[in-house]
């Protein structure tokens, strides 16, 4: 099997190409030295793969702070990388037939509900990292080509030098020794990166269209969160201070946030896919690290 993909040296795209040793990935990425805003060095990757059965879009701007701070701006790289690179990937995939896999975000939901968000919801994103992954998704839907949009929250792994996601930034702050004032009051869906590599085979397989959320099987606060990473890793708690969103929402100049981002993966499950909970995944990444 030959994959196309965008994004395959990030966090998460490089854990799908080591536990795919047998899928043969050709990427496109700054690293080789083709942009997904450069049709043309983007389409002589298509015409070079013609056997490319399908394509997995990963690549995108995902500093949400720094989108922040481009909130409106079309010409910002934020908005031209997740929108008009989605755009240019998807000019592509229809016009060699190829079947698409794009990479979203539980970012595109508002945080409104009460109760974990499903596949078929309203999307209504409250910044502009979410907006841009939302419009994204349009462009996708409205292009009619085969294709899934699967969405992804808050990934991790165990080991991962370029990018250090939330798990391991949360245990290395609390060996150092340092507070951690974290939200009790805001809900998140963090996912192992092997059950999403994992999970993606299934995707290249059946080749499933619509929209589907990939990630774990247990939500909880950033707090809670913490203090499962603690418990799994024997680290003290003392200094894992629980605080309000509602509280930071009400400070001058405050990003706004979902307050509920969770996610509920029981559709995944249809395609014959599990993932862990985040104790499941802790354990799972303290072997990996012990290995």
């Amino acid at each position: 099997m030959k994959i196309i993909g965008t994004g395959l040296t990030g966090l998460v795209g490089s854990r799908i190409t080591e536990l795919n040793p047998d899928i043969e990935f050709v990427n496109i990425s700054i690293e080789t030295g083709i942009s997904i805003l450069d049709p043309i060095s983007l389409e002589k990757v298509f015409t070079d793969n013609p056997d490319a059965q399908a394509v997995l879009h990963l690549a995108a701007f995902t500093d949400t702070n720094a989108a922040w701070d481009q909130k409106g701006d079309k010409t910002g790289l934020c908005y031209q990388l997740n929108v008009n690179g989605t755009q240019n990937i998807v000019n592509m995939c229809k016009k060699y037939n190829k079947y698409l896999i794009h990479i979203s975000t539980d970012y595109v939901f508002n945080g409104q509900k009460d109760t974990p968000y499903i596949e078929e919801d309203a999307v209504s994103a409250v910044e502009w990292y979410g907006e841009t992954k939302a419009m994204a998704e349009k462009v996708v839907t409205d292009s009619f080509i085969p294709a899934s949009i699967v969405r992804l929250a808050f990934p991790y792994r165990a080991k991962y030098e370029t990018k250090i996601d939330i798990i391991r930034k949360i245990k290395f702050k609390i060996e150092n020794g340092d507070t951690l004032n974290l939200f009790d009051d805001q809900i998140t869906t963090p996912t192992f990166v092997d059950d999403i590599a994992n999970g993606l085979k299934i995707f290249f397989d059946k080749k499933p269209t619509g929209i589907y959320h990939l990630v774990g099987s247990s939500s909880q606060s950033p707090y809670q969160m913490a203090m499962t990473v603690a418990e799994v890793f024997a680290l003290d708690t003392s200094k894992i201070i629980a605080t309000k969103l509602s509280d930071y929402l009400k400070t001058e100049n405050a990003r706004p946030f979902a307050k509920n981002a969770a996610l509920s993966n029981e559709k995944v499950k249809t395609l014959g896919i599990q993932m862990k909970t985040l104790r499941e995944g802790l354990e799972e990444v303290k072997k990996q690290i012990n290995q």
